[in-house]
């Protein structure tokens, strides 16, 4: 069932900082690489279009090796290699509307058990990654193919 209330678009940084800083408050939390992070932020990408018909941010996201990226994230965030991110000292909670904070927090709930590579091997089994993928290239996932199968991740 598809909600058009209005949301506000974010940037993929916002969510990932929001992810980092979420995290971090979790007791016992043993924090999150780079790869996990990129596939947290796939799934709120995709289950905010699932849920409101809306990009939760504009950047695109691409089928890589390793599964989901948004570019400008792995740049931003690859000096972490394969440890742990550190979260934002700050964040401004104001960019976000009480129904993003409520999808990202069940998001983040549901998948943010599992490793970076059960998750990268999650996507390889999902049809936007599989249908995008080409070797060599970092092609772009559609925006309908993802909100079309995580629609269907909704209903189930």
């Amino acid at each position: 069932m598809s909600n058009t209330t209005p949301v506000k678009l974010v940037t993929a940084l916002d969510v990932a900082n929001y992810i980092l800083w979420l995290d971090d408050r979790f007791e016992g939390s043993e924090g999150i690489t780079p790869l996990k992070l990129q596939k947290l932020v796939y799934y709120c990408q995709g289950f905010h279009l699932a849920m409101f018909d809306q990009n939760l941010f504009n950047e695109e996201i691409q089928a890589w090796l390793h599964g989901p990226v948004v570019e400008d994230l792995y740049h931003y965030f690859k000096k972490a290699g394969d440890n742990i991110v550190e979260p934002p000292a700050d964040i401004n909670l104001d960019l976000f509307t009480r129904e993003q904070f409520e999808l990202l927090d069940e998001v983040i709930e549901s998948y943010g058990q599992f490793s970076a590579w059960r998750l990268r091997n999650m996507t390889h089994e999902e049809s936007p990654w599989k249908n995008a993928y080409v070797a060599g290239k970092n092609k772009p996932i559609s925006l309908n193919d993802m909100k079309n199968y995580f629609k269907t991740q909704l209903e189930s």
